[in-house]
């Protein structure tokens, strides 16, 4: 229940009075030892931070997962994954018993507003039964397009490739302001976006649409609107991920990626987004796990390389904001160094935040080990107290600079008023509208003539296929829906192109159809071969890549081919009325679309799209 503000101010008063009783220091009588180094600080950070045991420091610096929908109930498979990791059965007594900076929220953590809101004011209200009272950190990734934990009745932004498209600097600082508004009002205070990386490569398999474009300059603007927009909302943004993943075939999930741009090449493409973001103000920059051998011959991830953090990101670009992790379960950070090293090299390199620790291979929970490691690296004289204090007093400051000590909580009693609002529903498709892109058009199929036809829908994804198909029938066409998936075998195939046999239209649906390996994590050459049979019908075919715009590269001989950059409802509205001349296709390509197998050379160039 959302606390009342006379209430909330005593809570705060209580926590200044708690530190200077803990501590025994008076506003102003502090030593003239601590004098110098914490001239300009806020007196209260202060007393709270030198009030903290060195556990509790530790612990202020790690963000974790938790299991369950509940601060304070969970299922039993999501009690038996907290026991694993933590000990405990759920988010409450994990603060209780370990009182951590924050948690991040995932998809199995969200089941609506209005449950995230009492999960957020739950974990809240664990933090305030706390000596110390210090508020939580609670983050999500909401960056809007394919990376959503919050689905409607949340608005849903179009995505940072499709933003984009529609080159409106305007529309990405909107939907950030929206997405921060209604995350702040479900009690998230931290988004990890906009994403800075620069998508040079098309085959990249983890960054993609979720990245600008890439062009420096465009990708600059827009990570620059969408901080100041986020902030607007009301939480922090967060720019990822430092130094620049946007040219690399190794998903970090999985392995170790590695750039192997020059110095000058780093410069030019991957440098500009993050000093932009810095000009910016930005609170946040989230590493990422990647070897640079140009910025730092060593070997290590940049999340652990001090050359890159401190060298680079602190000394010369002169960043003062909190610096976190990638999230520690993944390969490209666990390859070189042992799980209970990793927060050690972290803090070395100049990282302020430990983000998502792992579970080990019998699924047993990393953090209690990794907490222990820190404090004893610190007990030896690996790491000092006083480059804790610079971190936790950052995160402090940073909740501070978030009105979290003056009141964390979401008001679960105005949930409906913010969320999902019709304005900024209005609003995100409005921006979807300019960004759908007509690639090619090279039979004259579009737009589609007003009147009775039959239309088969096909391809990629249960619910995308099944809402273009609604909206396509909406407009007087006869459907058929046939979902074949992301790697469609001969005999889906074969089914798809005898239902299109008889059709007046066929509109198949791709999903990164360029992942044309037949290996395990990628997507096989069935949506190529798809597209190509479908084609052989003779039928007329419409091509909607709803994800990377690289898809029609594989399949030239599709005559007929738009891009939306996402799968969100709004989008393939936006892509419905493309097809039958409701809406002029406005969106322009954020990135140039090479000719397969030969990245040098051009098939589209970045700035391409027609109009009717």
């Amino acid at each position: 229940m959302h606390r009342p503000r006379k209430r909330r101010r005593r809570w705060v008063a209580g926590l200044a009075a708690g530190a200077l009783a803990v501590t025994g220091l008076g506003a102003v009588d502090a030593s003239a030892a601590q004098a110098a180094p914490d001239a300009g600080k806020d007196p209260r950070l202060l007393r709270i931070l030198r009030s903290m045991p060195l556990r509790d420091k530790v612990a202020q610096l790690f963000v974790l997962q938790v299991y369950g929908k509940s601060a304070t109930t969970a299922e039993p498979a999501d009690v038996a994954a907290n026991r694993r990791l933590y000990g405990v059965d759920n988010a409450a007594q994990v603060v209780a018993r370990y009182h951590p900076g924050g948690f991040i929220y995932y998809g199995d953590n969200v089941a609506g507003p209005k449950q995230l809101a009492a999960f957020s004011n739950g974990i809240q209200r664990a933090a305030a039964a706390q000596p110390l009272r210090v508020p939580a950190t609670i983050a999500i990734d909401q960056e809007g397009g394919i990376v959503a934990r919050v689905q409607p009745p949340a608005t849903q932004s179009p995505g940072s490739m499709a933003l984009a498209a529609g080159r409106r600097t305007g529309d990405a600082r909107a939907l950030a302001r929206i997405t921060g508004t209604e995350l702040r009002a479900i009690g998230v205070n931290q988004d990890y976006a906009p994403d800075a990386d620069v998508n040079v490569n098309p085959a990249n398999p983890v960054i993609g649409v979720r990245s600008f474009g890439s062009d420096p300059g465009l990708v600059s603007d827009m990570v620059t609107a969408q901080v100041g927009g986020y902030r607007d909302g009301g939480v922090t943004p967060t720019a990822k991920h430092f130094p620049g993943h946007g040219d690399t075939t190794t998903d970090s999930h999985t392995g170790v990626p590695r750039i192997d741009h020059t110095r000058a090449e780093w410069e030019r493409l991957d440098l500009p987004p993050f000093r932009a973001a810095i000009r910016q103000r930005v609170d946040s920059i989230m590493t990422a796990h990647i070897v640079v051998p140009s910025l730092d011959p060593s070997g290590d991830p940049a999340t652990l390389s001090r050359p890159i953090l401190t060298g680079i990101l602190r000394d010369r670009l002169h960043y003062r904001g909190v610096v976190v992790t990638d999230a520690l379960d993944m390969q490209g950070v666990r390859d070189k160094y042992g799980d209970e090293n990793i927060p050690v090299l972290a803090l070395k390199a100049g990282v302020d935040v430990l983000l998502k620790p792992p579970a080990d291979a019998q699924g047993t929970g990393v953090f209690p080990r990794q907490l222990a490691a820190v404090v004893n690296a610190v007990k030896a004289g690996e790491l000092t107290e006083k480059r804790i204090d610079e971190s936790v007093y950052r995160i402090l400051e940073l909740k501070q600079r978030r009105g979290l000590f003056r009141d964390p909580y979401a008001d679960e009693s105005k949930i409906d008023q913010v969320v999902g609002t019709p304005a900024h529903l209005a609003a995100a498709q409005r921006a979807a509208d300019r960004t759908t892109t007509l690639v090619k058009n090279g039979a004259g199929i579009l737009p589609l003539r007003p009147g009775a036809r039959k239309a088969l829908v096909t391809g990629w994804g249960v619910s995308t296929t099944a809402t273009l198909g609604t909206e396509i029938a909406r407009r007087g066409a006869t459907t058929t829906i046939r979902q074949t998936g992301l790697s469609p075998g001969q005999a889906q195939i074969d089914e798809a192109v005898a239902a299109a046999r008889d059709q007046d239209l066929v509109v198949a649906v791709t999903n990164r159809a360029w992942d044309v390996k037949d290996e395990p994590n990628h997507n096989g050459p069935g949506q190529m071969n798809l597209v190509k049979a479908l084609v052989a019908t003779g039928r007329p075919v419409v091509v909607v890549a709803v994800r990377d715009p690289y898809d029609i590269a594989w399949f030239p001989e599709a005559t007929t081919y738009v891009a939306t950059y996402s799968y969100t409802a709004e989008a393939l509205r936006s892509a419905a009325k493309v097809l039958f001349g409701e809406l002029d296709p406005r969106g322009r390509l954020p990135v140039a679309i090479p000719v397969r197998d030969q990245p040098g050379a051009v098939l589209y160039p970045f700035g391409h799209g027609l109009s009717y």
